[in-house]
């Protein structure tokens, strides 16, 4: 596949996919990497087989919210096509995607050209084009536009785009470790959700959301300080650890899990300092977006990707007015 084009985008997750979304109408060529093996990002959904069914389990965001007009037009057509259902649990504004919380991202991934399982290792100029440098493939590109966690940004800019790198620098996020758990039978804890300032910040019901089907499974996010706390050990001692702080927390009768796993996710909770719009630079034609540089929610990312593409196209209508 031809790694020549006109807009190249670094991360599909949200904010990526928000941008290259907002962009794919004009006609340019797009392009975007992820370095994961499909969609998702911190939306993802995690296919495993618990006595013998196949269930998908959220265990990155829980849900999402929507406060601006064209983020909430953007959901009703999600709802419309299948892919975004109402989670009154976990608040009257609460959606998720269905049949996982990866079904909204795989849906704008759909009709883009993505290219998964690449990772962006270095950008560099090639007279008046960006080059990146990805393994053992590399990609030319007018115009590149960086849409992942703030941490990874910083590293990427650093040679070619200082003041954005020391922006994305200068953020800091909280780690989370998640908890996957599936049950032969429902566990005594009642509620679909719990939250709470302890050890567990957040546990949903995974099994109770829309479109769910399969045994009785549980995703526990600890908190950012017991994150931390447990930040380098092995994900099977976290798994049990975290399991055992959740029935604690519940005052539930501990149950033996059919299935446990667990994951960490190094820059889950970006600390925004203030709100603002992405950051482009229409002279070398680069651009940054990210939850990190709005709000640290699910709308938030949707929301900067946007800006983003607003910024871009923007910029390329007054240079041929």
């Amino acid at each position: 596949m031809d790694g020549n084009t006109d807009i190249l985008i670094i991360g599909g997750g949200m904010a990526g996919l928000s941008a290259a979304t907002a962009l794919a109408g004009t006609g340019a060529r797009i392009i975007v990497l992820d370095k994961g093996r499909g969609p998702g990002g911190r939306m993802a959904a995690r296919r495993v087989v618990i006595a013998g069914e196949q269930v998908s389990i959220d265990h990155g965001a829980q849900y999402f919210t929507a406060r601006d007009p064209a983020f909430r037009t953007t959901i009703a057509a999600w709802e419309q096509a299948g892919v975004a259902a109402r989670w009154p649990a976990a608040g009257e504004d609460a959606w998720v995607g269905t049949p996982g919380m990866n079904a909204c991202v795989r849906h704008m991934a759909a009709s883009l050209d993505m290219r998964w399982n690449v990772r962006a290792e270095r950008l560099s100029r090639e007279g008046a084009l960006w080059r990146v440098a990805a393994g053992e493939e590399a990609f030319t590109a007018h115009t590149v536009l960086v849409a992942v966690p703030a941490e990874q940004a910083a590293v990427l800019l650093a040679d070619v785009a200082p003041a954005m790198a020391a922006r994305a620098a200068g953020v800091t996020s909280a780690p989370c470790w998640a908890v996957m758990a599936g049950f032969a039978a429902p566990v005594g804890y009642a509620p679909d959700t719990f939250r709470a300032d302890g050890p567990i910040s957040w546990a949903a019901r995974n099994s109770a959301k829309p479109k769910r089907a399969g045994v009785e499974t549980w995703v526990i996010h600890a908190s950012p300080q017991r994150s931390r706390e447990l930040i380098d050990l092995p994900k099977d001692e976290v798994a049990a650890l975290l399991l055992a702080d959740f029935f604690a927390a519940t005052d539930t009768a501990p149950a033996e899990p059919q299935h446990l796993d667990a994951h960490r996710w190094l820059y889950a909770q970006p600390e925004v300092r203030k709100s603002e719009g992405p950051l482009f630079d229409a002279g070398l034609q680069i651009g940054i977006a990210g939850d990190w540089l709005h709000s640290p929610r699910v709308e938030g990312a949707w929301l900067s990707g946007r800006m983003l593409a607003e910024a871009v196209l923007q910029e390329r209508l007054a240079s041929t007015s």
